[in-house]
């Protein structure tokens, strides 16, 4: 118990006191001033007012509720005044605030942000879709942290709705295959069919027709731009069959600015090679025998060097290449027999700019985790689901796992994989990416939970892995049904060397003790002999895991190279990545490649089945510098990687030229950007002068108010009340229908936000039976209250006093009748 005063400064009264006692004692030197000092003291205490607090429940009978009904232009595929009757419920047994939101912008998170952190409890009567204001998600992360509950209402879909978006670059390349995206989303998971019609610059490109039966439809397209300038595409659907309520978001318009070839310089000993040949066709290259000299590189977007030895550069040279590369241009290291650690980069000016050092890899082990998260029911039901999640987010965040390998796995009635496999956590768009799906994890229908299949699968996931092995579970500890078998197989894990934790976050479950109240967690880690793993935290802690350290890189003499038959495959080590996520290396494999390591906070996008780096970039100055260690698929005859640049594999190269060229449009004269936008959104629209002259832009012919906000740069916001193709000076600008038509259906990906406010999802009806009775539940908070200690101070000081004043008059009592007997035995003598 924790006492605390209000009154702290009465207790320098005790000094005097004190100092009044001592002075008395030695007066009198009786017990009296002993009682009487002591008894003093306890009345300065109590004058100093002592208090401790205690926990109480505290229930609203009517808890206060804001029904937020969307009534938005795209709700209007469920019924009319969805909610309503909802709402009359509800009011008529609680306090209830209705707050409707109407017209052709959607600002859920603006409503969920205002009422949260006020005693209220947030019902959405919504399909979920927020496209203005706040962004939703953050907007319940901060209903959960001010502890404000949050249901949502998900209305019957009355009628089916389609819509239709492009997606792909604005700016593309002229002559160039440029890869495009057609989504086609409907609300329902029916089966709707529609005729399809693209169309270029107005005349129609391609027509087919499509059955689907899936919430989104992606059809990729490819397209070529023979001439600059301004393009356009657009698309239509029709003779839709599966209902469809407004036509206005069946057809999309998305504008082209077709733009020349980049340059790119290339210095090569072999001019007909397939990286040459695959770097003309898609950009202007400039060939040169050797270093072309600073003057010819400045106008490149690009320098790639092929397969060059270290001394073929002097020191100015590489000078040079080092400020090209920090002022902002792109660098391309290939390999081969004359290069990286055959061309005697190691420890050279050169390989300051690299992300990769020439030697080989010392380790290919490092650090492998797997998170286990409980997603059974009893952790809804026990309210520690949204502290499972937020534990996992917190791991995923720890800057130790930043060169890590980290996998997700969910288990509940059955266990199944998150993350898709192993995670290189160095890049922070990785990380972005498990950390939304973990937030986005939800509960399990079945009660059963699972934890022998999660770890199963971590053990098959382990089994091709090397280096540190670690895997956390972070449950509420209900695994009774599961306990015998989850030993056995965590045994097991022990046994491969995996450091098996245990985050066991307390609760009500009744399946997380036996009937002694033994913790079946922290048995299973007893019984395992790894107890220090395990941790029993309270709801709202947070776990601190300790890592071991990597296990030393082992020597390189004694570390032998699986053999391949000379062949090695090839793996996306970053499938994510801007380079990578359009490829497909299924297949791809190579003879031969430089033994490098990766520099710290390098990105490995590519490697070798054996661990090896193939492709890894970084960041240098304002530059972005790409190594390519195997080589250009001629190789002087070796053809270490001549698969890479045939067929669907010639996509790495390009993906990695086009990565290191950045913006791909050269500057020179007036450079105008500006997204295409919606009805009703404005585009920003920005406009650089390379060259002298007087900025100028017209919108349809109407002049542009233009504000300079930097070194020759000028902006202005455009907002065009037309939809179509509008035309800026030259430069196009696309109009599509209002965002608010775009999503259409319910939106799942909220769903796991919700219930980690500690709210639910129900249909109409199941509000109406439900919400009011787990509002109750949910109203049930602990307070913490003061409580006086006072007056028990003041007893304990009436107690002592009158226990003194009894104990002396006994005493005198006593001392009396001693002598009273004393003076009868003098008369009778």
């Amino acid at each position: 118990m924790n006492i605390a005063l209000e009154s702290p400064e009465m207790l320098l009264l005790i000094i005097p006191v004190i100092i009044a006692g001592f002075y008395l004692l030695r007066k009198t030197k009786t017990k009296l001033v002993e009682w009487r000092v002591l008894v003093s003291l306890l009345l300065i205490l109590a004058l100093a007012s002592p208090y401790t607090t205690v926990t109480r429940t505290v229930s609203e009978e009517d808890p206060s509720i804001v029904l937020v009904q969307d009534q938005t232009a795209s709700m209007g595929i469920f019924p009319e005044g969805a909610g309503t009757d909802l709402y009359e419920s509800l009011t008529a047994k609680t306090p209830t605030a209705l707050v409707q939101l109407t017209g052709e912008k959607t600002t859920l998170g603006d409503a969920v942000t205002q009422y949260s952190g006020l005693g209220n409890q947030i019902v959405l009567v919504t399909d979920g879709n927020s496209n203005s204001g706040k962004d939703l998600t953050e907007a319940l992360e901060f209903a959960k942290d001010t502890n404000t509950t949050v249901y949502l209402v998900q209305p019957e879909l009355e009628t089916n709705d389609l819509s239709v978006e492009i997606l792909g670059d604005k700016k593309v390349v002229v002559d160039n295959q440029n890869e495009f995206e057609i989504v086609v989303r409907q609300a329902s998971e029916q089966s709707v069919s529609y005729f399809l019609e693209v169309f270029v610059d107005g005349k129609i490109s391609q027509s087919r027709q499509f059955t689907q039966d899936t919430r989104n439809n992606t059809i990729p397209i490819n397209q070529a731009f023979t001439t600059l300038g301004a393009h356009n595409m657009s698309v239509k659907i029709s003779d839709i069959s599966g209902g469809d309520l407004k036509e206005i978001n069946n057809e999309f318009f998305k504008s082209i600015y077709v733009i020349p070839k980049p340059e790119i310089t290339l210095v090569t000993n072999e001019t007909g090679s397939p990286l040459a040949k695959v770097l003309s066709n898609l950009y202007e290259v400039s060939v040169a025998n050797g270093y072309p000299g600073a003057g010819n590189i400045t106008d490149s977007k690009v320098l790639v060097l092929d397969n060059q030895y270290i001394n073929s550069f002097s020191d100015a040279e590489i000078k040079e290449i080092k400020n090209y590369v920090s002022n902002g241009g792109g660098l391309i290291i290939v390999g081969g027999d004359r290069a990286y650690n055959y061309g005697n980069y190691l420890n050279s000016s050169l390989e300051e700019v690299l992300p990769v050092i020439s030697k080989p890899s010392e380790f290919k082990g490092g650090r492998n985790l797997i998170l286990l998260l409980d997603v059974s029911p009893s952790t809804v039901a026990h309210k520690t689901q949204g502290d499972i999640l937020s534990n996992a987010v917190r791991i995923l965040e720890e800057d130790n796992l930043k060169d890590a390998n980290v996998a997700v796995i969910a288990f509940g009635n059955a266990a199944y994989d998150v993350s898709g496999g192993f995670v290189f956590m160095g890049l922070p768009h990785n990380v972005a990416i498990l950390k939304e799906k973990v937030s986005k994890l939800t509960p399990t229908n079945e009660t059963q939970t699972s934890l022998d299949q999660g770890l199963g699968i971590a053990k098959q996931m382990f089994e091709s892995e090397d280096g540190e092995l670690d895997a956390i579970v972070i449950s509420d500890g209900g695994i009774e049904e599961s306990y015998g078998q989850s030993v056995q197989i965590a045994q097991e894990l022990k046994d491969m060397g995996v450091n098996l934790y245990f985050i066991h976050i307390r609760s009500s479950a009744p399946s997380q003790a036996d009937r002694t109240r033994n913790y079946y967690a922290e048995m299973l880690m007893q019984k395992i002999g790894l107890e220090g793993n395990y941790q029993h935290i309270e709801m709202g802690e947070r776990a601190n895991i300790v890592f071991e350290e990597p296990a030393e890189a082992p020597d390189e003499t004694e570390e032998e190279e699986p053999e391949y038959n000379g062949t090695y495959p090839l793996l996306e080590y970053s499938p994510d990545h801007f380079i990578t996520r359009s490829v497909n290396l299924t297949n791809a494999s190579i003879t031969g490649y430089n033994q490098v390591t990766p520099k710290a906070g390098a990105e490995r996008l590519v490697i070798t089945v054996t661990g090896q780096p193939v492709l890894t970039t970084w960041r240098f100055g304002l530059g972005r510098v790409a190594a390519f260690t195997t080589d250009n698929g001629e190789g002087g005859g070796v053809r270490w990687s001549s698969v890479l640049y045939n067929g669907s594999n010639s996509k790495l190269i390009s993906g990695t030229a086009n990565w290191a060229i950045g913006n791909p449009q050269a500057e020179v004269g007036a450079v105008v950007d500006a997204p295409d936008t919606w009805l009703g959104t404005p585009s920003d629209l920005t406009l650089i002068m390379y060259d002298e002259g007087i900025p100028q832009l017209k919108l349809n012919g109407a002049q542009l108010d233009l504000a300079l906000t930097g070194r020759n740069t000028y902006e202005t916001s455009v907002n065009p009340v037309n939809i179509g193709i509008h035309d800026i000076s030259g430069y196009p600008l696309a109009v599509n229908y209002a965002l608010e038509y775009l999503e259409v259906g319910h939106n799942k990906d909220i769903e796991s936000y919700i219930v980690a406010t500690g709210g639910k999802i129900y249909t109409e009806k199941e509000a109406r039976a439900s919400l009011l009775k787990d509002a109750r539940q949910n109203s049930q908070k602990e307070s913490n209250e003061p409580v006086s200690l006072k007056m028990h101070v003041l007893l304990a000081a009436l107690i002592l006093y009158l226990s003194e004043v009894i104990a002396r008059r006994i005493k005198e009592m006593r001392r009396l009748t001693q002598a009273q007997g004393e003076g009868t035995e003098e008369k009778a003598a």
